[in-house]
């Protein structure tokens, strides 16, 4: 059996993350679940089969079975719980973003990566089938010169009240420590930053959107030039009704792009695909586990090579995203 603990229960994720939990077919426990909020923990722990509430952050950290933690708390508070979990030695995941500033997230990944603790986040796109063919593609040079790459994810999350009773606190910056556009958006910086490394300059451009949520800011568009000399714009927003165009990659040998959800694709260097028809399925790497379900697969040794977002990483998104708040709010290129 491989124990497991819940360490705070407000993103919204967390319903998702007990459906997947309660899913599994392999011997993966919750025992305790925490959260400062005790009603929230009880109501969470009457949803995993066999789990109690522990009032003791303390007590569950030197429980010699757990295995490892999920840490859903506010992200305000993940400075003050990661460094501990850590240190006692227990592997960790942390639900997106990581740190509430760019700062924090870079001593929480310090501390994680000393104690030698397996660690993940909440990136799931990774593992998508047809981000990894674009993903193969781009290093193996099918798309030539890059010249402009672009992601987006939108969802009507503002529209249709989605943060107005429970998940109030996920549209107060101080709290979350950004609005829909760092909340979104960070799924998509964390793809762009994994086809095309490093950036240099990152900016964007905020706004209240239907302002519903008072002092948060609902939708945004942001821009990159990368190490690489690739400049890519990224949209995210809780404002939108639809959001068809969920990539475009374009260069001087290629250019792909995913249109309701189906993949487009042309290459000078692959015949077999002219852009005309949406790549088959059987032309795709394949799916793959990413997010909560690989770290957890990882755990309980069902794989030992299931693909995790390092906690460096994970610090380095939060930086880039930081800057690119930054640089809404100043009207300029922040330089990293």
């Amino acid at each position: 059996m491989t124990n497991l603990a819940f360490i705070g229960c407000a993103h919204i994720h967390t319903p998702g993350f007990i459906h997947n939990i309660n899913r599994r077919t392999d011997s993966v426990c919750v025992k305790y679940v925490w959260d400062h909020d005790l009603e929230r923990a009880s109501r969470r722990a009457a949803e995993l089969p066999g789990a109690v509430v522990e009032a003791s952050l303390e007590a569950i950290l030197a429980d010699s079975e757990i295995a490892a933690v999920i840490v859903c708390t506010e992200t305000n508070r993940h400075i003050d719980i990661v460094p501990k979990v850590a240190a006692a030695g227990k592997h960790v995941f942390v639900e997106k973003p990581l740190g509430f500033t760019g700062a924090d997230a870079k001593v929480m990944a310090e501390a994680i990566e000393s104690a030698g603790v397996l660690f993940s986040t909440g990136y799931f796109s990774r593992g998508d089938a047809k981000l990894r063919f674009v993903k193969e593609q781009i290093e193996k040079g099918s798309f030539g010169k890059i010249t402009r790459a672009r992601m987006s994810n939108c969802h009507s999350g503002a529209l249709g009240g989605w943060f107005d009773g429970e998940w109030r606190w996920m549209a107060d910056p101080s709290i979350a420590g950004c609005g829909g556009f760092g909340d979104l958006g960070t799924h998509v910086l964390d793809i762009l930053l994994w086809l095309f490394g490093p950036v240099t300059q990152a900016t964007g451009q905020l706004d209240s959107g239907t302002a519903r949520y008072e002092g948060c800011d609902e939708t945004g568009e942001g821009m990159l030039r990368f190490e690489s000399g690739v400049i890519a714009t990224l949209a995210a927003a809780w404002d939108d009704i639809a959001d068809p165009v969920r990539l475009l990659v374009s260069g001087t040998e290629g250019h792909a792009a995913i249109i309701q959800d189906k993949l487009y694709f042309q290459s000078k260097h692959v015949p077999t695909m002219d852009g005309s028809q949406p790549v088959r399925t059987a032309e795709l790497p394949g799916a793959i586990p990413a997010g909560l379900d690989a770290f957890l697969d990882r755990v309980c040794g069902k794989s030992d090579d299931a693909p995790l977002v390092g906690a460096s990483e994970a610090a380095y998104r939060n930086l880039v995203m930081e800057a690119i708040y930054q640089g809404a709010k100043e009207s300029r290129w922040i330089r990293l």
